[in-house]
């Protein structure tokens, strides 16, 4: 089993920054791909970007290309977005997530969830 806990959720004005971690704990030898989600109000869970633990490969959607950046430390079992230029339209809980597998896509089978963080952007 894997726990997952994200931090660093806030709110700021547009054009602002903010970096989110999510802290592994339990059996996390085990694990292939990280990746960070998001909700925006009344639509469904949607993938941001995701990350290979073994080889560091890692996508970010459109959306937030150039904007925000996925990164890692293993020795701190922790998967970092850093996201820069934020705008209202980022609105929403932030989840990290995790899997076990290869997996068929990026933003596929994800095993475990955090809880989730609240960012909130307004003018």
């Amino acid at each position: 089993q894997v726990q997952l806990v994200e931090s660093g959720g806030d709110s700021v004005q547009t054009g602002g920054s903010l970096r989110l971690a999510c802290v592994a704990s339990g059996d996390t030898g085990s694990l292939v791909y990280v990746a960070w989600f998001r909700q925006l109000p009344g639509k469904e869970r949607e993938g941001v970007a995701a990350i290979s633990r073994h080889n560091g490969r890692m996508i970010h959607v459109a959306s937030v290309q150039g904007r925000f950046f996925i990164t890692h430390d293993i020795g701190k079992n922790t998967v970092y977005l850093e996201m820069y230029g934020l705008k209202p339209e980022d609105t929403a809980m932030y989840y990290c997530a995790a899997r076990a597998s290869q997996g068929s896509t990026w933003f596929g089978d994800y095993d475990y969830w955090g809880q989730g963080t609240q960012v909130t952007v307004s003018d």
